[in-house]
């Protein structure tokens, strides 16, 4: 291992005579006892800032100044500015693991408001084709890519599309109305350019009158609220509201009868829309990161849309994700998970359409299923849904985000709490705080995953990466390193990485952009866009002098470092 640069410009060193050498496991002879630096703060001073002398000398004999030299160093290399303000203040195991989602709406679409949840740790910026036009939709995704080019963050953007399930319609214009104990309201099929009357709400489904009988009960938003149907006239439903609570414009409508779900009335529906596609078309347009697919089915699905893509973006890496929020769509569970690129665990609508007992069982189990296939998941719905309304959340909510970070989640999704709630920064807030603290509790109790991860290789060359990294996740809890590095061209290494949870954090180096941002999904990954070479020696000294400029790493923190490109695993202090 070469020790330190003087310069910027590194020299590249000689290749090692064996070019088996970058596979061996051995631990180097650079590898030695560290001083106890737990808890230590790696706030930039001015030693910390360069570890080059004023002014240094370039290889070919020309002085930098010493800010020349950092500059440079600080454009060589892009991280997240709220993750980099963390590692600074706290530390490398006081990052946090899991990622945030926040659903983007009136209450932050705003650029001052959007900078406010990225400062406050949103990893992924999500917007709901249920609501707003593609103007809207399209000037928060702009806003978004300007907020990474101009504030140095690397949020990524997900479009979520309406789907074909029934719901409500955008109620006249109004934000919201309020359903009492006792009273009559009308679900009718019949539209309005105009403002509809009071407790008349319109319906998307034409057959919605057909398909009820006197006696169903109608769930609206998955429980929201909840009416009895009492009589039919002609296009028009008449329901007596049983359990008040509040109605959102294009919720969804869920019907029950004698205790089972009525699933006929839209078994015809295909379950991408003629709008969702135009929507689709939109995003591909607009380079969103991720498709969230509403009310998915099957597997069929998720790859017609991917062949999809493919086709009308060749050379787009736009994540599928498949929301699982009907019977059956966990029917064909794992069909559906293999076929996407990450699952979103909807329990709103999910709850809607089994009993509610088991939605908790049925989160845990798709949890563990998606990282044992290596897809990432998505815990979403009603987490703080009190703090729509109110600035502290509930006791009950907390500790059902506590659990969802105990299943070791890769994301933590906000909805109706961050789109149009009255307080999405402290909700925000929330999420983070229990997200770190149960983390840390995870991490101090030394509750290493006693879960058997699943062969997920496709072929040999996926299967030593797969070993590599099964490998270096057991050596980082066993050496209780500092960090990982990976090296990776498509984030295939990195996503095995962060599926094996390591104690530690993962550094992903990705040379692409949009990687780098789909990486911001996954669990522990702090993603990094740095170029790089084949040469494994010349990218490490690079790495650790841009980062050391920065103020993120220090002499003496212990690195496991990893490489799709070469297959490699090394362990090393840095220098």
């Amino acid at each position: 291992m070469a020790t330190a640069a003087r310069s910027l410009h590194l020299p590249t060193p000689p290749k090692p005579s064996n070019p088996s050498s970058h596979r061996l496991l051995p631990v180097p002879s650079q590898f030695r006892p560290r001083p106890q630096r737990r808890g230590r703060r790696l706030a930039a001073s001015s030693s910390d800032l360069t570890s080059f002398p004023d002014p240094a000398p370039t290889p070919n004999g020309v002085y930098v100044p010493l800010a020349a030299a950092h500059a440079a160093a600080v454009a060589a290399i892009d991280v997240d500015a709220a993750t980099e303000a963390e590692l600074r203040e706290n530390g490398f195991r006081s990052t946090r693991r899991t990622k945030l989602i926040c659903t983007v709406g009136p209450s932050t679409c705003g650029a001052a408001e959007l900078e406010s949840l990225a400062v406050g740790g949103m990893n992924v910026a999500r917007v709901n084709m249920c609501h707003g036009d593609r103007e809207w939709h399209r000037g928060v995704i702009r806003a978004v890519r300007r907020l990474n080019d101009e504030k140095g963050f690397a949020v990524a953007v997900m479009m979520d599309t309406e789907g074909s399930e029934i719901h409500m319609g955008d109620l006249g214009g109004a934000p919201s109305a309020k359903a009492e104990d006792g009273e009559v309201w009308t679900f009718s099929v019949r539209s309005s350019d105009t403002s509809l009357p009071d407790r008349i709400i319109h319906v998307n489904y034409d057959g919605f009158a057909e398909d009820v009988k006197a006696g169903d009960e109608l769930f609206v938003d998955g429980g929201m609220a909840r009416f009895e149907v009492i009589e039919k006239l002609g296009p028009d439903v008449k329901c007596r509201c049983t359990d008040p609570g509040l109605l959102l414009p294009r919720a969804n409508l869920t019907v029950w009868r004698d205790g089972s779900v009525v699933r006929e009335r839209n078994a015809m529906l295909p379950t991408i829309s003629s709008k969702d596609w135009i929507d689709i078309d939109f995003g591909i347009a607009e380079g969103v990161d991720f498709i969230a697919v509403s009310f998915v089915k099957s597997a069929e699905v998720i790859n017609h849309l991917k062949s999809y893509i493919a086709a009308r973006s060749r050379g787009s890496d736009i994540g599928v994700i498949a929301k699982i929020e009907s019977i059956d769509a966990l029917k064909n569970l794992e069909e559906i998970i293999r076929a996407s690129d990450g699952v979103m665990v909807a329990r709103g609508d999910l709850g809607a359409q089994i009993p509610l007992e088991q939605v908790p069982s049925i989160q845990q189990k798709m949890v563990r299923t998606c990282r044992q296939l290596n897809k990432p998941v998505i815990v979403a719905s009603q987490l703080l849904e009190s703090m729509i309304e109110y600035p502290t959340p509930t006791r009950a909510e907390v500790a059902d985000v506590s659990e969802a970070v105990r299943q070791r989640a890769d994301a933590l999704m906000l909805s109706g709490e961050s789109a149009m709630g009255r307080y999405p920064e402290k909700a925000l807030s929330v999420l983070r705080s229990v997200s770190l603290r149960i983390e840390k509790w995870w991490r101090e109790e030394k509750r290493h995953d006693a879960l058997e991860l699943l062969d997920v290789s496709s072929s040999f060359s996926d299967k030593i990466s797969e070993e590599i990294c099964n490998s270096a996740a057991k050596m980082a809890n066993s050496l209780g390193v500092d960090a990982v590095f990976v090296y990776t061209q498509d984030g295939h290494m990195a996503s095995l990485l962060s599926r094996c949870r390591p104690d530690c954090p993962i550094f992903a180096f990705t040379s692409s952009t949009s990687v780098r941002r789909r990486l911001n999904l996954l669990w522990g990954l702090i993603p990094f866009r740095l170029s790089d070479s084949d040469d494994m020696e010349n990218n490490l000294n690079r790495t650790f002098s841009l980062l050391k400029a920065r103020g993120m790493v220090q002499s003496g923190d212990l690195v496991i470092a990893l490489s799709d490109m070469l297959q490699s695993i090394q362990v090393m202090n840095v220098p």
